[in-house]
């Protein structure tokens, strides 16, 4: 069945407000240190981190200039401290190089970038260059196959479904709005469906909760 996505953009709204990033930053360099920072660490967390962090380091070269053991210490409360201060200087080095020094704004070269990926690139450039990107996390691969818009699992594949299903102006705050949804209501376990109001869209709630 083909889904209405305008009907469910505006149902998401109406349960979590304007499409937002809960990570904090005030320019490309800054979004791109966030979020590799947030692997497997809550925004709420690396804001901590990142309020101080943003003061010390505040251009690409104090990252390529900074003793990696000194790095490893300033991002320690984030986790994996180590893999995610090497690719840190991994990425300043490459910007760098590759770049100009600038955080670029292509999504498919910029995920070339090791350490960055597709999902981040597409975060990146599409929070801070405003560029359509859809976003593709744990949260978007869950919600859109449970409310049937994807029967894909590979994030490729779940990109190019999501793109073919609206216009590219709402690539980027439906993205948003997804992963916010994800984590607050449609969580992996123990999804907060009496309180979702795109149950009659989901695929998972007609077919695991109706009876509930």
């Amino acid at each position: 069945m083909k889904k209405d996505i305008n009907a469910i953009i505006e149902k998401l709204k109406a349960m979590h407000g304007k499409p937002r990033v809960e990570l904090n930053y005030s320019n490309p360099l800054e979004l791109t240190v966030a979020v590799v920072l947030s692997a497997q660490c809550t925004d709420e967390r690396v804001n901590r981190v990142t309020k101080d962090l943003f003061k010390k380091y505040t251009k690409l070269d104090d990252y390529l200039e900074a003793p990696q053991p000194e790095l490893e210490e300033d991002i320690r409360p984030t986790g994996f401290y180590r893999n995610k201060a090497k690719s840190l200087k991994n990425i300043a080095h490459e910007i760098k190089g590759r770049f100009g020094g600038r955080v670029p704004d292509d999504i498919d070269a910029f995920a070339t970038v090791k350490g960055i990926g597709r999902k981040s690139a597409n975060m990146i450039v599409g929070l801070a260059y405003g560029k359509p990107a859809i976003i593709v996390d744990t949260h978007m691969i869950r919600v859109a196959n449970r409310i049937g818009l994807t029967v894909n699992t590979d994030p490729e594949k779940i990109e190019i479904d999501l793109k073919a299903a609206m216009p590219e102006e709402l690539w980027t705050g439906f993205s948003l709005l997804m992963i916010i949804h994800g984590r607050y209501i449609c969580k992996a376990k123990k999804p907060d469906c009496p309180n979702c109001l795109l149950r009659q869209d989901c695929d998972y709630w007609l077919r695991e909760k109706k009876d509930v």
